[in-house]
């Protein structure tokens, strides 16, 4: 009887303790993910100023301030990881043609104002990369805790489901070459 009574408390001490560590890694989850909102607002907010700052030089360059605009704001509308990431991959490639088209003017490049911006959005995109990376890394330790056995029952009795991950897709804007063309 105290075998089995040993047998029942071995599997409810773990049956807790797998609960509660897939609790933490998805509150993890959760953690990571605001740290990516937190670095793309400031992204968002930087990108007016630095347009504003570019729009001075060249006017002419319309198209590229427009596309920009457009990606900066279906970035901020995303509802979802996958939609997120889409847009998050067509806005770098939007900057991208931004500051192809600031090589252009070396009274640009010498603008005070235009280089403290650039400084700040090269130092937000690199705390963006790292958020990205620690939320893929932080998905990975979920999705791997669900899936392994006998992890997996407890996690489908409690609705834990696999996580997606932060890609960058192979078709994305910030994987294209920029080209400048001022014919």
């Amino acid at each position: 009887m105290l075998i089995f009574f040993v047998l029942v408390g071995a599997i409810a001490a773990y049956l807790f303790l797998t609960y509660n560590q897939l609790i933490i890694l998805k509150e993890r989850v959760s953690n990571a993910w605001s740290q990516i909102e937190v670095q793309l607002k400031r992204r968002y907010d930087l990108i007016p100023n630095l347009v504003s700052t570019v729009k001075g030089y060249a006017s002419h360059e319309s198209e590229t301030f427009e596309k920009i605009t457009e990606a900066r704001t279906r970035a901020i509308g995303a509802s979802s990881v996958e939609e997120q990431a889409q847009a998050e991959n067509q806005l770098s490639g939007t900057l991208k043609s931004l500051f192809a088209v600031a090589e252009s003017y070396p009274e640009l490049k010498a603008d005070a104002n235009f280089r403290q911006l650039q400084d700040e959005l090269t130092d937000t995109e690199s705390k963006i990369a790292f958020s990205r990376q620690f939320y893929n890394d932080t998905i990975q330790k979920f999705n791997t805790k669900i899936k392994l056995f006998p992890n997996n029952l407890i996690a489908s009795s409690f609705n834990f489901t696999e996580m997606t991950y932060f890609n960058l897709n192979e078709e994305s804007e910030a994987r294209k070459a920029v080209n400048v063309n001022f014919d």
